[in-house]
């Protein structure tokens, strides 16, 4: 029997196979442990379920010299050092596919929240300033027939693309090996979606000269990873003008606090990532992520595994 630690509470019921089967151990409290404990908590662990927040570095792994499998929860692993992982032998798992559909629904509920300025609208009811029906009153952007960017052209970009064409937009796209270049598509979209991995290359993608190259009327949705957006260059689009507004799901810092200076800028929602957040998508990641830790515990290659661990690695 296998220890393995949980860093938060999982919905759905897929924790009860690990625990038939291993020795859990469930971080208890609503916010993260922090880096410190973490090493303390995995230092005698064999399995990892870690979440998206939570840093794994080497020098997390040096602290831990039994691990030799980690679940990350969510698509992403841009929070683990896969090559040292894989140098030490360990496997690394993540949750790819379930994600797709329950984050492209929220891309376009965020998309469609910005172009008919929503928060504005429902702000105004509350705060009484709905005082009769008024023709020039919070107008917004017209969504059918207009132009959509999309950033990244993997699951989630392809499955944003397919419900623009409910919408009759001319959809263009930017990935690796295909579609516009990124300044043809900055240049031309009323809308902007950023769907690419948090990678060196992305890192900063959208800067001061990115959102220079927008259109004055265009609107940026970022739900991928927060630092592909430089937020102080963001601020600064927003308030003078030369961008019509932005929605982000995910920030630089994560969570953004909230004396941030880019919570003041004009034309801005910001969600506390809820890209996945529905039961069903919850439920089904739990049930991946544990599939992967068994798996791994039990020495076979993961179903859904992200990096190729050394075969003479000191733990394989």
């Amino acid at each position: 029997m296998a220890r393995v630690v949980i860093t938060r509470r999982l919905p759905g019921r897929a924790l009860e196979r690990l625990h038939a089967e291993h020795d859990v151990d469930v971080w208890p409290q609503r916010l993260p442990p922090a880096p410190e404990r973490l090493r303390e908590l995995a230092s005698d662990a064999d399995g990892l379920l870690t979440l998206v927040t939570d840093r794994v570095d080497g020098e997390l792994l040096d602290a831990a010299p039994r691990l030799r499998a980690i679940a990350n929860y969510g698509v992403g692993t841009d929070n683990i050092d896969l090559e040292a992982a894989a140098a030490r032998g360990i496997r690394v798992g993540n949750t790819p596919d379930v994600v797709t559909d329950a984050t492209a629904d929220l891309a376009w509920a965020l998309l469609l929240a910005l172009a008919r300025r929503l928060p504005r609208g429902e702000a105004d009811v509350r705060a009484g300033e709905w005082k009769t029906w008024e023709p020039s009153r919070i107008l917004g952007a017209d969504v059918t027939g207009a132009t959509l960017g999309i950033v990244g052209y993997g699951r989630i970009g392809r499955a944003v693309a397919k419900r623009a064409r409910g919408f009759d937009m001319e959809v263009l796209h930017t990935g690796r090996h295909e579609g516009v270049p990124l300044d043809v598509l900055l240049d031309r979209s009323d809308f902007v979606s950023l769907h690419v991995p948090l990678t060196p290359d992305t890192r900063g993608l959208i800067g001061e000269r990115a959102l220079e190259l927008m259109k004055p009327t265009a609107h940026l949705i970022n739900t991928a990873r927060g630092p592909i957006v430089d937020h102080e260059a963001l601020r600064r689009a927003l308030d003078d003008g030369e961008i019509a507004g932005a929605a982000l799901d995910v920030t630089d810092p994560e969570p953004l606090p909230a004396d941030h200076t880019l919570l003041g800028a004009r034309n801005l929602i910001v969600i506390p990532h809820l890209g996945a957040a529905t039961v069903g998508t919850r439920a089904r990641m739990t049930a991946m992520a544990v599939d992967n830790l068994l798996a791994g515990l039990a020495g076979h290659r993961m179903p859904n595994q992200a990096n190729e661990p050394a075969a003479a690695g000191r733990r394989a």
